[in-house]
């Protein structure tokens, strides 16, 4: 059949030109090459570090205390039984920290002097929890709140962990709102005003939906902080994955339940961390693209 005798429709598809075709199969050819490239690389690296490690005077000895196969066996059920009360206590603390965190932030951006204590309020609750490091936080709670004696006042150090894991990261999320809702601009909340909508319809249908996703990959990344801060409960006595490693390791002076609860937490955070950078990316695309305000 000559071109002559094809239909129409076949005339008019489409057809690629040879100069694209070309180009198509050099990238083709240059990821093939960069694939190679990292994959030989990284072998390389990895045969490099294994080597010096391996050949070190006192690889004998540390390979026997701290990555035992034996002790590895014997700690893991103890270690996963304990990461279950980490991952209780990153959703509870999550959600009550992305709570926390936004009334901080509307309190922190409310106009008009008569919220002027809520501002101070607010301003001073972010600072002073943003200074003063968690683990002095987590002791100051845990062991001075029972030392009160307060009637009907928990003691569970776990709770009281849990309180201290929220008020310390809500004001780094709240800060992460705020900056999310001043990234908006005031165009957007004169206009919602033209069309007639309220401050709070304004705040709750324009500004807050721009502002939210604008913030989440910084959002997802605090949870990942918080998911591995929420073995530091351990001090106040709550068997979580890192305290059951220290009680096996404390019997056998071994310390690979430490690294097998390492590893845990690792494999936990891998894929919030992947998924953030998706969300990052993701958002970086459509925003290159106009697709996103």
């Amino acid at each position: 059949m000559t071109a002559a005798d094809r239909p129409a429709a076949d005339k008019d598809a489409y057809v690629p030109s040879e100069r694209r075709l070309a180009r198509e199969r050099h990238k083709r050819a240059r990821t093939r090459r960069a694939t190679a490239v990292a994959a030989l690389s990284t072998l390389v690296t990895g045969a490099v570090l294994f080597f010096v490690v391996t050949r070190s005077p006192g690889w004998d000895r540390t390979k026997e205390t701290f990555f035992s196969a034996h002790y590895a066996r014997v700690a893991l059920p103890d270690v996963l039984e304990g990461l279950w009360l980490n991952v209780r206590l990153l959703v509870v603390c999550g959600a009550c920290v992305l709570v926390l965190g936004m009334l901080l932030a509307l309190a922190r951006t409310l106009r008009g002097p008569v919220f002027f204590p809520l501002r101070a309020l607010a301003t001073a609750y972010t600072d002073f929890f943003r200074g003063l490091p968690l683990i002095i936080c987590l002791l100051l709670i845990i062991f001075g709140v029972p030392a009160l004696r307060l009637q009907g006042v928990t003691t569970d150090p776990v709770l009281l962990g849990g309180a201290a894991l929220v008020l310390t990261y809500s004001a780094y999320v709240a800060e992460v709102f705020r900056a999310g809702i001043e990234s908006v601009h005031s165009s957007q909340r004169a206009a919602a005003r033209s069309l007639g909508l309220s401050n709070r319809q304004t705040l709750r249908y324009v500004v807050l939906p721009q502002a939210v996703r604008r913030v989440v990959p910084p959002l997802l990344n605090d949870l990942v902080s918080l998911q591995k801060d929420t073995g530091l409960v351990s001090i106040g006595g709550a068997v979580d994955a890192v305290y059951a490693a220290q009680i096996i390791a404390s019997k056998d002076f071994n310390y690979t339940p430490y690294v097998v609860a390492g590893l845990v937490f690792v494999a936990l955070t891998i894929p919030m961390t992947r998924f953030t950078d998706w969300v990052t990316a993701r958002m970086d695309r459509r925003r290159a693209q106009g697709g996103l305000v």
